[in-house]
């Protein structure tokens, strides 16, 4: 994939783009800590994830002001997923994570092979939602310790967690406490008094100051520590077939809901800016800057909103920018890296609790109870997996209630009897059951809205036998299939056994479909063969032609509804009059 954006690049664009570069590398630099600590690895880790996958995502991908890197929601699913595995922060949980990186970005790649970027839509806004709303919960419980100061072991659940937190509360470190105070509140100030100064760098230095005053090492108060190294290395993840076998489950999860991010940001992007934005390519330059992230130290990795919501404000033009955020970054650590050793823990986590409450949309989720119940079904359920069940899973179990409320939907179409409107002048076919419309006593016409498939079959041949025992007279039935997508195999046989029910009573079964791909897949499904091409009709029109003289010539002489135009030159003991004014049918 050869970058689209070259040719673009001026000295002008060149100017923007490092100017917004310059921004994005000081927004990232206290986000890289707090998230490399919720994915429990060590601060260096996320520097190395947002030094390399911009480079690599920003030369491939489709948005043109999207910047990659540590996120919080993959950075919460990295956590959940090695936490069971191995003990954060340690050697082996590192390695794990360096070999996920590579597996999320294998799978993405895949996904973008098979150019498959239309099914990420199935993670709908309800899922994502909930699923943020309890990464935040845990986010928020697992950094309480730090932020009270207490050693406490992982708990298996949210409930033990909390319990264990109770359990420390006579171990407060009141130095701790006030650090973490010290530094949320800074944020919460700057954010909301000063929102254009980076109140990250400045709410971390805030609490590293204090903790310096108070001497907080001596009085028990964890730091940071002096970082190892800040270049990345390229150092492969051992292989080992155990960690493909158990990391399986969140390595999926964690390539879809990536894709999903990024994705999201640069549709969002792109109709800001008025881009085209290719979201296959998007999905295999993700997966390509995790594969290589996965080599140079990197844990998973996908667009990032704050980010990339900066670096279009501060007037990016190119992906460039993302790149040159990279090297500006790296430029920064050299600087500033040896005084990450006076950060506390406390401030730390003091950042991440702010982060985690941001996280969670309260307008949206209001919004969403107030007006749907089904989407409210898949926010609490997706909320409820995410918090007592694993993150991974939170993600399965809302995509698949969402599918199972889309499927509960469809397999019940509407299949809704018409008659003309004989007061409109255009005589439109109306619901005759609501509008109480005059039918044919031989003809009935009932339009589908739906798919006609094996989800729908069983409710529907209910809904022909019910035509046939509520309706006995009306042997003729045509169906008007414009309302309906594709056909399968199941839904064909229907339509097949229908016909032969009312042929064996005296009707006949009638379908009125224009959509020629449609018409083609009833002939693949042999039900032409079966009904025969002169039972196949392009509109509603030319099927009442073609029916109403096959009717019962004595029951049409005795018939006072004549509702459709044809019928006036029917057998006719009233001799009513044909109306001048009858326009075709609509």
């Amino acid at each position: 994939m050869r970058p689209v954006w070259l040719s673009s690049v001026t000295p002008r664009t060149l100017k923007a783009d490092a100017l917004a570069g310059l921004t994005s590398a000081t927004v990232v630099l206290p986000q890289a800590v707090a998230f490399a600590a919720i994915a429990g690895l060590p601060p260096q880790y996320g520097f190395y994830t947002a030094i390399v996958t911009p480079i690599v995502a920003g030369l491939f991908g489709s948005s043109w002001v999207m910047v990659s890197g540590p996120t919080l929601v993959i950075s919460a699913l990295t956590s959940s997923a090695l936490a069971p595995l191995a003990e954060p922060f340690s050697a082996q949980f590192v390695a794990m994570a360096m070999f996920l990186t590579l597996y999320v970005g294998l799978l993405q790649c895949a996904f973008g092979a098979l150019r498959l970027g239309r099914f990420v839509n199935f993670i709908s806004h309800s899922v994502m939602i909930g699923f943020t709303a309890a990464a935040a919960l845990l986010i928020t419980v697992s950094q309480l310790k730090d932020a009270l100061g207490v050693a406490v072991e992982r708990g298996h659940s949210i409930f033990q967690q909390v319990a264990r937190l109770a359990a420390s509360f006579d171990a407060i470190n009141f130095a701790a406490v006030g650090i973490a105070a010290s530094t949320l509140a800074t944020l919460v100030l700057f954010k909301i008094f000063a929102p254009k100064l980076p109140a990250f760098i400045i709410a971390l230095g805030v609490g590293s100051l204090i903790g310096v005053a108070i001497d907080a090492e001596a009085l028990g108060v964890k730091m940071v520590g002096a970082l190892p190294s800040i270049t990345p290395a390229l150092t492969p993840p051992p292989f080992s077939f155990d960690y493909l076998h158990q990391l399986s489950e969140g390595a999926f999860a964690i390539a879809l809901l990536g894709l999903v991010e990024a994705i999201s940001i640069g549709r969002a992007f792109g109709l800001k800016q008025g881009r085209h934005f290719d979201a296959n390519r998007e999905i295999a330059a993700q997966g390509v800057s995790n594969v290589v992230g996965g080599l140079f130290q990197c844990y998973p990795a996908s667009g990032s909103f704050t980010r990339s919501g900066v670096n279009y404000e501060a007037g990016a033009a190119t992906p460039l920018s993302a790149i040159l955020s990279s090297g500006f970054l790296l430029a920064i650590l050299l600087v500033v890296a040896p005084l990450f050793g006076e950060v506390p823990i406390p401030a730390v986590a003091g950042v991440i609790l702010y982060v985690a409450y941001r996280l969670i949309d309260v307008r949206a989720i209001r919004h969403i109870l107030a007006t749907s119940r089904t989407e409210t079904i898949i926010t609490a359920v997706t909320f409820c997996a995410g918090l007592f069940v694993n993150l991974e899973f939170a993600v399965y179990g809302g995509v698949i209630v969402s599918l199972l409320i889309f499927l509960s939907r469809t397999a019940k179409p509407a299949l809704s009897i018409g008659a003309p409107d004989q007061n409109q002048a255009h005589r439109p076919f109306r619901n005759s059951e609501v509008y109480g419309l005059p039918e044919c006593p031989q003809l009935a016409f009932a339009r589908l809205e739906g798919p006609l498939y094996f989800g729908s079959v069983d409710y529907l041949e209910r809904e022909f036998d019910r035509l046939r025992t509520t309706r006995p007279h009306q042997k003729r039935l045509g169906v008007i299939l414009r309302g309906t997508g594709d056909v399968d195999l199941p839904g064909a046989e229907l339509l097949i056994s229908e016909a032969k029910r009312r042929r064996a009573a005296g009707g006949d079964l009638y379908l009125i479909a224009r959509f020629p791909p449609l018409v083609k897949t009833l002939e693949r499904f042999h039900v032409l063969d079966v009904l025969g091409p002169d039972n196949v009709i392009d509109s509603k029109g030319h099927a009442i032609e073609k029916i109403v003289p096959q009717l019962d010539p004595e029951i049409c002489r005795t018939c006072p509804a004549r509702v459709f135009r044809e019928c006036f030159d029917r057998p006719d003991d009233k001799r009513q009059k044909k109306p001048e004014d009858a326009i075709a049918y609509t």
